[in-house]
């Protein structure tokens, strides 16, 4: 697998990056072509450190992200998130389609039991919607004190998101339709 490192805000050491690599490198038996670790280190905040990992592999990609006091942790942290959801892809595809040629190796024996059972929706909940400016949907996901508000957009008239983002600032989402 080849590793690209990306440093926004935080100082690397050689010690870090070798361990990156070597803890990344038991992803290899996974990829049956060749894949793209991309991890980009920065700093959030006065001591907390974001390690963002994305795999890149066979027109799929893997993300996570793990927010701590500590690099060290964030490797230790995100290692078995990306182990989950490499196991998950690999059941979903194999039960879906049997006999196509997967991006993940099939021979690798089952080593990961996915520690959460099989994500299926448990609740459905319908809800009103506005047609507000992002601006008021941000003052409105801080009455509610949620994580997400969705809402029709006043300005362009599709529906979009707005969410709380982990340094404190908010997101846009807006799909293309």
């Amino acid at each position: 697998m080849r590793i690209e490192l990306i440093s926004k805000g935080y100082n690397e050491g050689n010690r870090l990056v070798s361990v990156i690599e070597k803890k990344l490198s038991k992803f290899d038996k996974y990829f049956a072509d060749e894949a793209t670790a991309k991890i980009k280190l920065s700093t959030v905040g006065k001591d907390k450190y974001t390690m963002e990992v994305t795999i890149a592999f066979g027109g799929q990609l893997v993300r996570s992200e793990i927010t701590s006091g500590n690099m060290y942790d964030n490797i230790d942290l995100v290692i078995p998130k990306l182990e989950r959801q490499i196991a998950k892809y690999r059941d979903r595809m194999l039960s879906k389609q049997p006999k196509k040629a997967l991006p993940l190796k099939l021979d690798v024996e089952e080593e990961i039991k996915a520690e959460e059972k099989s994500g299926k929706i448990v609740k459905e909940k319908n809800f009103d919607i506005s047609i507000i400016t992002a601006e008021e949907a941000v003052a409105e996901l801080e009455l509610l004190d949620h994580a997400f508000y969705v809402f029709v957009n006043a300005e362009n008239n599709k529906v979009s998101v707005v969410y709380k983002r982990n340094d404190g600032d908010y997101g846009l989402l807006t799909p293309e339709y």
